[in-house]
């Protein structure tokens, strides 16, 4: 103590910072109390005779480091030779400040940025944590996303929802760079996020990997896809999924071809075009889309034609009606990109992609968390024809598998 007084003193005499002077204070307490403790395990000093023989003996100490609000303490952890000894002080130290942490790691989780949380926890607790110890603390997500990623999935979803939000990210220069989401509901009606993906860019070859990498995980079977109409990912998902149909996503129909006609007359166009998907089945909805064409032709014959052109616009139809409002449009998604919009406004742009995708990791496992126990709206009603039309296709999908064995055997 007499020596510690007497540097404390010093340095304040000369005007300089006393920080490390209490870190090494610290780090000796510390030390030795670590050495007491496997005094005390033993029950013999060091060089003590009756440590001969007893079965049990010191041997040597290995090294570890702590992080305190007086810095790092470089700490000799004892160990004894039969392995029994458990430290307490360490465990003790590291738990005074888990609060904290646990507090930091949530701000993280609702989109604080690094500097803002730093900024708070000082203000509140007097404790100071840099940004980038508060982003090493956020790395403890790393083995959760690694996890997420290996997670074995099961076999069969009735529909998967495919889109991307764009979010700003620096890869020596700052551009927007392509979140990409796939979303699952499955026959009983529980939603989860399966996967999600950052890009440079939004591409069907992109959602291609994201699916055969599902595919690995344990995905066998999906009935629908609902995506907008990225090019080539109609023909992404057939690949991997031949048996599957394609939705095209109606509200980015109505966004597209709102912006195709003038303002005077895009409130009776939007009108006409969102009762199609409305029709009680395919027949009456192609009749609609018949007579709305013919109405706008002569104004907008550039428009009617890419709607004629249109693929995929009734595929929803070949489910249970009371699910249809969830399979025309691709709002699942959408809702889910406006969160992560909202989650990531508060920055700029992130440093690389890895501190986005911690981000974005943060939402997705809050949000699987919150409706693993949830019905999507309409499915509980019909689990019993979703499980039968899934087991159709499996019996389908068998059946052609043992044709082409045979052909194959024939040749």
């Amino acid at each position: 103590m007499e020596n510690f007084n007497t540097k404390l003193m010093t340095a304040l005499a000369k005007g300089e910072s006393i920080h490390e002077i209490f870190r090494q204070a610290l780090e000796d307490a510390v030390n030795l109390l670590l050495e007491s403790e496997r005094t005390v395990f033993l029950d013999y000093e060091k060089w003590d005779i009756r440590g001969y023989n007893s079965g049990n003996s010191r041997n040597g100490y290995y090294s570890r480091r702590l992080k305190t609000e007086y810095g790092t303490l470089e700490l000799k952890i004892p160990r004894d030779r039969l392995g029994e000894l458990e430290i307490q002080t360490v465990k003790a130290l590291k738990e005074s400040h888990s609060h904290l942490e646990q507090m930091i790691i949530l701000m993280y989780q609702k989109g604080i940025t690094t500097r803002e949380i730093s900024d708070l926890i000082e203000k509140m607790y007097g404790h100071y944590y840099s940004a980038a110890t508060i982003s090493n603390l956020s790395d403890s997500f790393k083995d959760e996303l690694y996890a997420y990623r290996q997670e074995v999935i099961q076999a069969d979803y009735v529909c998967l929802y495919c889109d991307a939000t764009f979010i700003p990210v620096r890869r020596g220069t700052v551009s927007k760079e392509a979140v990409h989401t796939i979303v699952g509901i499955d026959s009983k009606g529980y939603k989860k996020i399966l996967d999600f993906q950052v890009y440079p860019t939004e591409s069907a070859l992109h959602y291609r990997e994201m699916l055969q990498d599902l595919k690995r995980r344990g995905l066998q079977q999906v009935l629908l896809f609902v995506s907008d109409e990225l090019t080539g990912l109609a023909e992404a998902v057939t690949h991997e999924f031949p048996q599957a149909l394609h939705q095209s996503c109606w509200t980015h129909l109505l966004r597209q071809m709102g912006s195709k006609v003038r303002v005077s007359d895009r409130s009776e166009v939007l009108a006409a075009l969102k009762q199609i998907p409305k029709a009680s089945n395919i027949k009456e909805a192609t009749q609609l889309l018949g007579e709305f064409c013919q109405q706008w032709e002569s104004k907008y014959p550039k428009l009617v034609k890419q709607m004629r052109n249109k693929q995929n616009l009734f595929s929803f139809m070949h489910f249970p009606k009371v699910i249809w409002p969830s399979l025309y449009t691709n709002n699942l998604s959408e809702s889910i990109n406006k969160q992560l919009k909202r989650r990531t406004k508060t920055r700029e742009q992130f440093p690389h992609d890895y501190s986005l995708e911690k981000t974005v990791y943060c939402y997705v496992s809050e949000y699987n968390t919150r409706f693993s126990q949830r019905i999507h709206k309409g499915f509980g009603q019909v689990t019993f024809e979703l499980e039968a039309l899934l087991a159709q296709k499996q019996s389908v999908k068998r059946s052609q598998m043992t044709l082409k064995k045979n052909e194959t055997h024939v040749s």
